[in-house]
């Protein structure tokens, strides 16, 4: 099958929140993390075929969702998942929020890994509990962002509850080695800490012969202490129809995480549920051609970066996901994305990422390599002519 990623439907003057954001002004929006192709046809037929049906009553998943979803981690990850492991979502920020609410209590500290993408901070915060930072190390020898081991141990403080992990990682899109995730396993057995684990980009992988190692899958002996996240929302462009998923092993754990979605979340919605078993039973073909575009895009940016906008570099490669982290340090900006917005590129700031003012802006290349080619180059201009 071919499907079209050039020509996806016009987003302006719609409900997206990523294109309202410039409404009535010449700016490319390349922030938030929703890409401008449409959903996988199977996805959509689905859809359509439920919306016939034209009864949208309070749902819970059917035996062929759950199986959906089992399959496809079972093929995927030889990971071999019981259904009652799964606890259901709205949404994949919602099940973070409640992770620290259910795994910790009031003024204990939540430990992750930056730069981060904002929930891992602000959800902590949000929850009355303390966010605590280690920075990633950049190693220019391997050309990759790791985790400073040394750091991390020091960050370590009885008040530690929750480590956090991005897996890969949002926003250096950093995919982790077997190796690194046993080690990490390790350390919070060490250290008693719950450990959470974002999977939501793991089927988004670009670089060929990279391999998403499920942390569930890396250390089953430590599942007691494990809670892994996942949804199609990222893959297949559906993080408006809200249907993600917890996978906890462990009873105990687990029921202290559904205890405390009572009363504060909401239900998935019908068409979430069909959206995640036709992406998970029938969207394969299409996610392969996805990444084969998005693997272009990538490659593209990457050379149009090193070659033609000085001052603005990718320090590692881009292992995963949709996004790009870009060093615009040397451009010495006050802000960074109000000077390329004036450019006609909507941008997001690095701030909120924890990183330094100034130094970082993350650019989402899920688009149509026409769309990035003309970011691409008013990026340029906007750099050339100052």
């Amino acid at each position: 099958m071919t499907f079209n990623f050039d020509t996806p439907p016009d987003r302006r003057g719609t409900d997206s929140q990523k294109w309202q954001k410039f409404a009535g002004r010449d700016v490319l929006p390349m922030w938030v993390a929703d890409m401008d192709f449409e959903s996988a046809p199977a996805i959509v037929e689905a859809i359509q075929r439920r919306a016939a049906h034209g009864i949208f009553g309070y749902s819970r998943p059917v035996k062929s969702t759950v199986d959906a979803v089992i399959g496809a981690l079972a093929a995927r990850y030889r990971w071999q998942v019981d259904p009652s492991w799964l606890v259901w979502l709205p949404g994949l920020v919602c099940g973070l929020n409640v992770a620290i609410r259910a795994f910790t209590e009031p003024g204990e500290e939540v430990l992750s890994l930056s730069p981060i993408y904002p929930p891992f901070t602000i959800s902590p915060k949000s929850q009355g509990r303390v966010a605590k930072n280690v920075p990633l190390a950049l190693n220019t020898t391997a050309g990759r962002w790791e985790v400073d081991w040394q750091a991390l141990e020091a960050a370590v403080t009885p008040r530690s509850k929750i480590l956090l992990l991005c897996h890969p990682h949002n926003p250096v899109a950093r995919v982790w080695s077997r190796e690194e995730l046993a080690w990490l396993a390790n350390f919070c057995a060490r250290h008693d800490l719950i450990l959470c684990s974002d999977e939501i980009h793991c089927d988004l992988l670009l670089e060929p012969g990279a391999v998403h190692e499920p942390m569930g899958v890396v250390a089953p002996g430590e599942s007691g202490r494990t809670a892994t996240f996942m949804a199609p929302s990222k893959t297949f462009n559906v993080p408006g129809l809200g249907a993600s998923f917890a996978i906890i092993p462990d009873a105990a754990l687990r029921a202290r995480y559904v205890r405390e979605t009572a009363g504060i979340v909401a239900e998935v919605n019908v068409f979430g549920y069909v959206a995640c078993e036709a992406a998970y039973r029938d969207g394969e073909p299409w996610r392969l051609a996805l990444i084969d575009y998005l693997r272009g895009n990538r490659d593209y940016l990457m050379d149009f970066i090193a070659r033609e906008v000085p001052g603005v570099s990718v320090e590692a490669p881009i292992d995963a996901t949709y996004l790009a982290w870009l060093n615009v340090a040397e451009l010495d900006l006050e802000s960074p994305v109000k000077f390329f917005e004036a450019a006609g590129v909507g941008l997001s700031d690095g701030v909120p990422f924890c990183a330094e003012p100034g130094s970082h802006v993350r650019l989402n290349f899920g688009c149509p390599r026409s769309t990035l080619k003309e970011a691409l180059s008013r990026m340029k201009a906007a750099v050339g002519a100052r």
